[in-house]
């Protein structure tokens, strides 16, 4: 038997090829920021807030963004895994944009 446990399961290995998005994380500096500053919302729960992300295709340092209170998505019975974990639950979205990494940049709509 030839196990390659070693390997990442990719394409060649049968593991479909699709990449792996992060899970929930804190809210970047310049998208806590933005919300803070530009919404006029509460420092104290900006800073509470969890968001999930996605590279945007052919953008090295663009990522897509949606922030989202976990208390609400553990009210409503969601696991919110990935950016994708929302795509049924806009209701839990709270603001949707992007950011760049590299920079200060934020572009948000309140949802």
């Amino acid at each position: 038997m030839n196990w390659k446990f070693w390997k990442k399961a990719g394409p060649e290995i049968g593991g479909g090829g699709a990449v792996k998005l992060p899970g929930p994380k804190d809210l970047p500096q310049q998208v806590g920021r933005f919300i803070v500053v530009s919404q006029k919302e509460d420092p104290d729960w900006v800073w509470t807030l969890k968001c999930v992300t996605k590279p945007q295709e052919g953008k090295k340092n663009i990522k897509d963004i949606r922030v989202y209170s976990p208390s609400k998505a553990t009210e409503a019975g969601v696991s919110v895994r990935n950016f994708h974990s929302l795509d049924d639950f806009s209701n839990l979205v709270l603001y949707e944009g992007h950011f760049d990494k590299e920079s200060t940049n934020a572009h948000l709509e309140k949802r």
